[in-house]
């Protein structure tokens, strides 16, 4: 009888990384484990007020240590470890930090060790607006459109104007980094023990969506067109890459530091990584054609199709589409929303302010007692609101907001946007207030879809993977009425690791290809929203209104225009 193999997916997400150790014959979750960043947990290196949001690499160290190891742990300790055949990791993107000759970020090394801008730049930070508006203003001087594979916008969240803000900012960076790497590429070269940055494997899926990548250009675009934006980045392309691998591609093997760590075999095959929502679109069973939204802190939406069909065709105002992105030999389509469920964590946030900062001074009950009484109606903030909102009558329907609280990423990326809500008055409640911003969100997932079929793509319907797509029925069905259309909701409660595990089962040599695997080990979905085809009229017009004054955000959001007030 055959022995069992087991690999491990890691998904590092914003506020956690997870790890799941899975059976390669059905995809049977065999054990996972999910790590909070302790500094992240703290608030430390972020400045919401300015859209500065790093993390420490140490978070992201430790988190791997002890999620893998709690996993084979659960599982059964040294007989488990010892069937591990691979291991893969997706992150967040685009999540870049400045490197040493060595690969090693420079907050692990002296002196750096409390500099933000020696950290992780996170995907949500947003401090370089300004420089990607250059970016985008720059690029219309050349005779190539080297935006034409990210949408034709340059977003803030992205590699280049993140790498020249920093560059601006800190000359202590500017004189010591030696590359600039993404989350997704560093974790596996951490893994396999590079200790050359030149020698890292980059990711195809963070490379195409996020630095400018393109097999038309032969790499990266010319040093010409850097150069040129800004002396300080001069020379800065030959440090990085021109080549890139997609995710069925083995990094290496794990060196034998990690592997004594966490008590596997030198032999365990490392994946070259890539981003979240691409792996959790594989996790997710992806099909041509049909959207995966997954729907987290914000949405990252992925579309693939055959290259042929895209052939000549350029997609306006997305995140990119690259070929292999997602699945090998087929097109990725990504787009999303800068805020989804941060537009709730916000509002449950605001509205939690007397528990935040009055309870512990009560009079009446004791600080244990404060802290306790105040996570357990924290814990029911949202699902209360959303069980009144659901029972709000459809004709009692005032309030519209736009869900831009962190700018927009899709369609047509400005992260200088605003979110707003009118039709406040003294009856607006919290549920109101809370349902405005749920059909708010949903909104903003029909402009994405609508902007695919208006460039041609067509969507057949949506598969929902992700924290609100499993736990948010109410939100899952206002989306499902608003799309006019099903949302599948896929089983695995970690996808993105799933997926992760998928594409290490590949590169370890157990599957052939993504697809054998993605069919193996996928395990079905869960539950399927339908349209409420009585809601189609409401819906319809409140979304003509959710753009009109979306228009009117975006008219006035401009420096030089200021509203008429009497």
């Amino acid at each position: 009888m055959s022995k069992a193999n087991y690999v491990i997916g890691v998904d590092y997400g914003t506020d956690s990384v997870r790890s799941v150790l899975v059976d390669t014959a059905n995809g049977k979750e065999i054990s996972a484990s999910v790590f909070l960043y302790p500094r992240w947990q703290k608030g430390l290196y972020c400045k919401p007020a300015v859209n500065q949001f790093r993390q420490h690499p140490l978070d992201y160290i430790e988190g791997l240590e002890h999620t893998i190891k709690d996993c084979l742990t659960k599982a059964g300790g040294a007989e488990i470890a010892s069937l591990v055949r691979g291991i893969s990791i997706d992150t967040t993107g685009s999540s870049p930090v400045a490197v040493d000759a060595a690969g090693t970020p420079l907050a692990l090394t002296p002196g750096f060790e409390e500099n933000p801008n020696a950290m992780f730049v996170l995907w949500k930070d947003h401090t370089a607006v300004k420089e990607a508006a250059e970016i985008n203003e720059h690029a219309t001087r050349f005779e190539t459109n080297y935006l034409k594979y990210v949408g034709g916008i340059y977003s803030s969240e992205w590699f280049w104007a993140k790498l020249l803000r920093t560059l601006r900012v800190d000359q202590s960076i500017r004189n010591s980094a030696q590359s600039w790497v993404e989350h997704c590429d560093w974790i596996p070269f951490l893994l396999c023990g590079g200790k050359d940055v030149t020698s890292m494997k980059r990711s195809r899926c963070a490379a195409g969506h996020k630095a400018l990548w393109a097999e038309e250009f032969n790499g990266l675009p010319p040093e010409d067109f850097f150069s040129s934006l800004d002396p300080l980045l001069t020379g800065f392309r030959d440090k990085l890459f021109n080549d890139t691998d997609t995710s069925d591609v083995a990094a290496g093997t794990l060196c034998e530091e990690w592997a004594n760590k966490l008590g596997l075999s030198t032999d365990v095959v490392i994946g070259v990584g890539a981003f979240d929502a691409h792996m959790g679109a594989v996790g997710g069973q992806i099909e041509p054609y049909y959207l995966s939204k997954v729907m987290g802190t914000s949405t990252c939406d992925i579309l693939v199709a055959p290259n042929q069909d895209l052939d000549g065709k350029l997609i306006n105002g997305i995140c990119g589409q690259v070929n292999g992105s997602v699945i090998p030999g087929m097109a990725g389509l990504e787009a999303g929303q800068s805020a989804f469920g941060d537009v709730y964590a916000w509002f449950k946030n605001l509205i939690s302010w007397p528990l935040n900062h009055l309870l512990t001074e009560s009079a009446l009950i004791d600080e244990a007692t404060a802290i306790a009484l105040k996570e357990e109606l924290e814990a029911k903030i949202i699902a209360s609101l959303s069980k009144q909102a659901e029972a709000l009558d459809d004709d009692d329907y005032a309030e519209l907001a736009v869900d831009w609280l962190n700018g927009r990423r899709t369609p047509d990326a400005n992260q200088e946007l605003k979110g707003a809500i009118t039709g406040l008055g003294l009856g607006t409640d919290a549920p109101r207030f809370f349902r405005a911003l749920a059909a708010a969100t949903c909104f903003g997932a029909k402009a994405i879809v609508d902007r695919f079929k208006e460039q041609g793509v067509p969507v057949k319907g949506i598969i929902g993977i992700g924290g609100v797509a499993k736990k948010s029925a109410y939100i899952m069905q206002m989306m499902s009425d608003v799309l006019e259309m099903p949302i599948r909701i896929h089983r695995f409660e970690h996808t993105c690791a799933l997926g992760a595990a998928m594409f290490a089962a590949v590169a370890a040599g157990i599957y052939p290809n993504i697809e054998e695997a993605m069919q193996a080990m996928g395990t079905g979905f869960e539950k399927e929203y339908k349209p409420n085809v009585k809601k189609q009229k409401l819906y319809r017009q409140h979304y003509q209104q959710y753009l009109g004054l979306g228009r009117y955000l975006e008219k006035y959001s401009k420096k030089d225009v200021k509203p008429y007030l009497s």
